[in-house]
């Protein structure tokens, strides 16, 4: 499968219910929510079945967003590993009568792929099709090793370079 076949698009209506009221401004957790759902479904396309998060990197917000306004979220998966798979979410507002996005935050999911017991199952390759694959396939590696750094995981073997198909 290849990262565009994995792509996600959602689009929500912020509501006074995902505010903290008087200012009117989107509670932090529930935009984190929705990028969970939106990168979750991303990675369910490319395992072929059911996920579970297993982090979620740094998340800044680069500017409020307002009861009213519309959000849209887009995903797709980066880089797939044995069992788990990085996926990367943009978040921007549109404004309906101009049509134009106000980029928001973005953040990057590690996803781990489960069989019916809840174990860790194998998933596919992902087919890199363009340089930009070639790019945030790259760049997600980059980011994996560093977070089994961090975790004080012992980094696995360096993967053969991924090649355009």
């Amino acid at each position: 499968m290849t990262p565009v076949e994995t792509r996600c698009v959602m689009t929500q209506i912020v509501m006074p219910m995902h505010t903290n009221g008087v200012a009117g401004v989107m509670f932090g957790g529930i935009m984190m929510q929705w990028i969970d759902v939106c990168a979750g479904v991303a990675a369910m396309r490319h395992a072929g079945g059911a996920v579970l998060t297993a982090s979620i990197d740094r998340l800044d917000f680069l500017s409020p967003v307002q009861v009213g306004e519309i959000v849209v979220l887009q995903a797709m998966v980066n880089y797939a590993a044995r069992t788990s798979m990085e996926v990367g979410c943009r978040v921007e507002t549109e404004d309906m009568r101009t049509r134009i996005r106000r980029y928001v935050t973005k953040a990057y999911l590690t996803f781990v792929a489960v069989d019916g017991h809840g174990r860790p199952r194998p998933i596919p390759r992902l087919s890199l099709e363009n340089d930009d694959d070639l790019r945030r396939h790259r760049e997600a590696e980059s980011r994996r090793h560093a977070r089994l750094r961090a975790a004080g995981r012992q980094e696995p073997a360096k993967p053969e370079k991924p090649e355009k198909e």
